[in-house]
């Protein structure tokens, strides 16, 4: 009996068995390559796109660049242009200022002292400082005891002019009456000294603003000188320490020098330094601007001029010194706190001396000037003097 055998295939199956086979392991194979196929795909779409935002961004920088290049050379010709103005406005306003100083002396300038070109015109004296020193009708006790300590007199006072630049002379108006007993006297006093610079003003103790303005105008149309000076005639100077400290200021164009401050606004009728107009500063209890103290102050040639040219429009207050804060608190000047241009009387003065510290001024306080001045200014000098050679040794 045979036996049937199980384990043979047949031929004819081989085949199909095989291609089954081959397609089973196809599907396999996609199954397992496909995700990673797929993440391949995802990566260099990615690449792709930083590729891109890459381009774009360098596009954006290149012209960010130069845009702000464009901006640059745009900002440079606005600066070269406000630099072109500024020159052009400081041009228009020297003009101006000489034009308003020939004018002056033109119109008020008296010509005896004057140079006399070739041309048969009047011209300024240069100068480096003039010092005008307040005084009235009744001080000629003051002005002795100024005569006799630190104003140099007769051929020492020309001497100063020629060779320092310095001039110093005594400003005073006229009375209210022509030809009155007051300015016959005067004339007198004048033709012995000759320190007096005369002013177109009727004298009166209210009229300082006034009288300060016709000052810087009157002697801005005389002298081209670099500084001017207002000091009173009960105030001790030393006049090669105030020369010297004004030298160290002379390369600025608009200086105003004092010793600056800030007081209260008076509003009382019944009181010394009463301002009627002191609605204009604000409520009641409030300080004035700052302003230099009118014992003695300094500005320079182009405030000197400014004046000039504006004398017509400026504004009075009742106080000189607050008048004249006024006239320069809307322009481009430099306020210089001087200190040493109000110092008090011995022994104030007399320590900063001989600590090296040479007062340019002094004065008390309590008395807007020195007290009883005309018997206590020898002291003064005495004590407080910078010496004879200061003023004549001094570097201008």
């Amino acid at each position: 009996m045979k036996i049937r055998s199980y384990g043979k295939v047949s031929a004819k199956w081989v085949p199909i068995f095989s291609i089954c086979f081959f397609f089973l392991g196809m599907l396999f194979t996609n199954k397992l390559w496909a995700p990673s196929l797929e993440s391949n795909n995802q990566l260099i779409a990615q690449h792709r796109r930083e590729q891109e935002l890459q381009i774009v961004s360098e596009d954006c920088n290149t012209k960010k660049k130069k845009a702000g290049d464009r901006d640059k050379n745009v900002m440079n010709e606005v600066y070269k242009t406000h630099e072109a103005i500024q020159s052009l406005d400081k041009s228009i306003s020297m003009l101006q200022m000489e034009l308003a100083a020939t004018r002056g002396v033109q119109e008020k300038g008296r010509t005896d002292n004057l140079a006399v070109n070739s041309k048969g015109g009047a011209s300024r004296k240069k100068a480096f400082m003039v010092i005008g020193i307040n005084t009235a009708f009744s001080s000629r006790k003051r002005r002795d005891s100024v005569r006799e300590t630190w104003m140099p007199q007769g051929e020492q006072l020309q001497r100063l002019e020629q060779e320092k630049g310095i001039v110093v002379r005594f400003m005073i108006g006229h009375s209210a009456t022509s030809n009155s007993i007051l300015d016959r006297a005067l004339d007198s006093e004048e033709a012995q000294h000759k320190d007096f610079l005369r002013l177109e003003h009727v004298e009166g103790y209210h009229e300082l603003s006034a009288k300060t303005k016709i000052f810087f105008t009157t002697a801005a149309a005389k002298w081209d000188a670099e500084f001017f000076v207002k000091v009173d005639d009960d105030v001790h100077v030393n006049l090669g320490t105030l020369a010297a400290t004004l030298a160290r200021h002379r390369s600025k164009p608009r200086v105003y020098i004092g010793c600056m401050k800030s007081g209260p606004v008076l509003s009382k009728t019944n009181v010394k330094y009463h301002e009627p107009e002191y609605w204009k500063f604000g409520e009641e209890g409030n300080k004035y601007f700052r302003h230099a103290t009118g014992q003695i102050y300094a500005i320079s040639k182009d405030l000197a001029n400014y004046i000039s040219i504006n004398q017509h429009i400026l504004h009075k207050y009742a106080n000189e010194d607050v008048s004249l804060g006024a006239w320069f608190i809307g322009l481009e000047i430099e306020h210089i706190d001087e200190r040493s241009m109000c110092c008090g009387t011995p022994p104030d003065c007399e320590w900063k001396e001989q600590a090296g510290n040479v007062c340019i001024a002094s004065f008390d306080w309590s008395c807007s000037g020195i007290c009883k001045s005309v018997e206590k200014i020898k002291f003064v000098h005495e004590r407080c003097s910078e010496g004879e050679e200061a003023l004549w040794n001094a570097l201008l």
